[in-house]
């Protein structure tokens, strides 16, 4: 495998630490801007909706560019917005900030996967993919908690600083390591495009994702706070206990595609849904005590991201029968869903928090997750009712 995988790889794993690790930051950046809960919560929204409108609009946009440049481009303004977070003198900067690291992720990953292929044989694409993702999944179980303590130990604009270092890294191995010279893939007509966004089976889908992705995020974007109001945990234990949730997230990752494959998605996904919407339930009641709090969380992040592989694999299988010239584009409009459902689902967070109580938040995140499984059944029925007008 070419060092340029490397340097993409390191791009992942920065991008994917600025996404998640800003939850366990969440009680430190209120108190220090002097902002509510759910105006910090809001931070967590704001960043997934960059990545929604960034996915598809401005991939669409940079389509006949050089790659290279584009990804130089994408590193240098994910640079420059932790940079903005680091030294950001209000919440307003705050937010700009997020905003614009946000769209640097949604581009990333839409062309990260182009070029990672375009650097190896044919016979290697899918590994260089799953390198360049490992990333992603690396953050989750070290990059989010390490900045979490970073930030509870030394302040949470040192965390950001970090990650500006590191993706400032990323961008310069990029520069010397990633050819000039990568293939292009053949853009994606309009009309295919929005046929994409017309076909209702995809949309269904869509509506899986979001919903049934940003259930979790009801309660997960207040997890520090409950962790440090109800369950009792000191702010320097939040670093370890989310390391404790990376590891199950990176666990139940690779078994949901497992499952996926071996029982289909829509059995899968019912079935990662239910335990999902059983396990945030539970967490209502077990997160006053700290070991029912770290033992429901160790099965929760195994639920919570599980979904994903489910989820992104029949997006693809609908999208070969429905739009086979716009597989790429479908898929990638899946990933803007998840990020919808991120936003949506911290939104809902934060109006629990403002008018009930922080402990509706996982009860409430349940009663979404519910509807998910509905909408997956639902999807369920119509494939079958296809297969049956088929034969």
């Amino acid at each position: 495998m070419p060092l340029a995988l490397l340097a993409l790889t390191l791009s992942a794993f920065a991008i994917g630490t600025t996404e998640f690790v800003i939850v366990g930051l969440v009680p430190t950046i209120a108190a220090d801007l002097g902002v509510s809960l759910p105006s910090a919560g809001l931070l967590v929204s704001l960043y997934a909706l960059g990545v929604a409108i960034g996915a598809p609009v401005l991939t669409a946009l940079t389509g006949r560019w050089n790659r290279k440049s584009v990804l130089l481009v994408l590193m240098a303004l994910f640079v420059a917005g932790n940079l903005l977070a680091w030294q950001a003198p209000s919440y307003e900067t705050l937010i700009v900030a997020r905003i614009l690291t946000g769209l640097a992720h949604g581009v990333f990953f839409s062309i990260g996967s182009t070029i990672a292929t375009s650097l190896v044989a044919k016979e290697k694409e899918a590994s260089a993919i799953a390198i360049m993702f490992t990333g992603l999944t690396v953050a989750l179980v070290t990059g989010v908690p390490l900045g979490t303590w970073i930030g509870q130990e030394l302040g949470w604009r040192a965390t950001f600083l970090i990650v500006s270092i590191l993706g400032l890294i990323a961008l310069i191995g990029s520069a010397i390591l990633v050819p000039s010279n990568l293939k292009k893939a053949v853009p994606a007509k309009i009309s295919e495009q929005l046929k994409v966004l017309t076909q209702p089976r995809l949309l269904l889908v869509y509506a899986i994702t979001a919903v049934g992705y940003g259930g979790t995020f009801v309660a997960f974007t207040y997890l520090a706070p409950i962790l440090e109001q109800v369950s009792g945990f000191e702010s320097s234990s939040i670093g370890l206990i989310m390391l404790v949730y990376g590891i199950s997230v990176a666990i139940g990752n690779i078994w949901g595609g497992k499952l996926a494959d071996r029982i289909g998605p829509v059995k899968a996904l019912t079935g990662i849904f239910s335990a999902l919407a059983i396990v945030l339930f539970v967490f209502t009641f077990t997160a006053g005590s700290q070991i029912g709090a770290v033992l429901t969380l160790l099965i929760w992040g195994a639920f919570a991201f599980g979904n994903v592989p489910g989820l992104q694999v029949y997006v693809v299988q609908l999208a070969e029968k429905h739009t086979p010239n716009a597989v790429d584009v479908a898929s990638g409009l899946n990933i803007a869903a998840f990020n919808v459902g991120i936003a949506i689902g911290s939104i809902i967070g934060g109006v629990v928090v403002e008018d009930m109580e922080l402990m509706d938040t996982p009860w409430v995140g349940a009663s979404i997750v519910i509807f998910a499984i509905i909408l997956t059944r639902l999807s369920g029925f119509l494939d079958s009712r296809e297969q049956v007008k088929a034969i």
